[in-house]
Parts: C-alpha cells; structure tokens; sequence
C-alpha cells in the first residue's frame, strides 16, 4: 500500500498543497497532524500512519523535515522504516532511495540528514535575521494582541474584585485565553 503522511506545525497552517501532492504520488491514505513540531515523536496521525504499514508498504512524505527535525530523528525514522521492510520515499529529496543496510548506504544517510538539518538551520537563521531586521525597524511584529485597553481594564476589575477571579474565569468573561490575560496583567503591573 502507498501511505502518505504529512504534517504543519501550527493550527493557523494549511497542509492542503501538501496532501494534493500526496494525492497525486498516488496514496491509498493519507495521514496529516497539524500543529505539531517535527521533533515531537508522538504525533497522534503519525502513530496511527506506522501502526498500519506493513512490509512492502511505501510511506511518502512531501519532504524529510516534515517527519523529521534533527538529522538524529531523520536517521532513526529512515533506519526504522528499512528494518521495517518499508519503503521511504521523499517527493522532495530523490536520494532517500538509499538502502541504508550498506556501508555506502549508511554514508549517504548520514549526509543527507546532515544536508537536511543545514536546510532547517539555515531557516530558522533567516528567519531569526528577518525578525531582527524588523524590529530594528520598528516593527514588532507578530500577531496584535487581543487585550485592548479596555479589556485590560476590565481584566483587573475583574482581578482585584472581592472574590477576585481567576484567570481562567477572566478569560472566558473576556473571550480570550488564559495566557493572554495572565501576560497583560503581569505586563501592566
């Protein structure tokens, strides 16, 4: 059976051109977590995408940092698979077919995962300098927040009232989370 797994790191994230690609490689399944990292191994779809593969089976991914976010995990998963007599297949990265049962093969693994973790590294890197970049500009950026003024206000009211209520109690007064009213209260303190 050819099984496609996918995965987004956040619930704001869509993974749709990702399981279209899926469905074009031709998977009978396709198992997508979404608001999970990489390097969490206990995803809940991806648990469920290896308790169904059987020897013989392909597993497809979009791209090796989808399954994997250190050059650690993707080695152990790619490992994991071959033992497993399952066929690994990135649609990203042609050279993941590799039989890592040789010396060659277990070269090559560990250079591509190496290769792999640069392109995650180098990622973050641009990311961290665009970040930097904008807020030397005076931008903050991220999304706005959603205790206005007011909220805040109504917030410590509600906080210093007689019995003060929690923060959970406030929150769900308010329609926001919990974290958001913890922060702005310790934040306007």
């Amino acid at each position: 059976m050819r099984i496609g797994y996918t995965r987004v790191s956040t619930r704001e994230q869509n993974a749709d051109s990702q399981i279209a690609r899926l469905e074009q490689a031709g998977c009978e399944r396709i198992f997508v977590d979404v608001g999970y990292s990489s390097r969490v191994e206990d995803r809940p779809d991806w648990i469920e995408c290896k308790k169904i593969q059987r020897p013989g089976d392909e597993l497809v991914i979009p791209s090796l940092d989808r399954v994997a976010g250190t050059d650690s995990i993707a080695i152990s998963i790619i490992r994991d698979h071959a033992a497993r007599g399952v066929k690994l297949r990135s649609l990203d990265e042609p050279w993941m077919d590799i039989d890592p049962s040789t010396a060659m093969g277990e070269a090559m693994l560990k250079i591509m995962a190496t290769l792999a973790q640069l392109r995650v590294d180098m990622i973050r890197e641009n990311t961290r300098r665009g970040v930097e970049h904008a807020r030397s500009q005076g931008r903050i950026g991220g999304r706005p927040t959603v205790m206005t003024p007011e909220r805040i206000a109504m917030a410590k009211t509600m906080r210093e009232a007689d019995p003060p209520m929690s923060y959970a109690q406030i929150a769900l007064a308010l329609g926001v989370g919990r974290s958001s009213v913890s922060r702005a209260l310790s934040n306007s303190e």
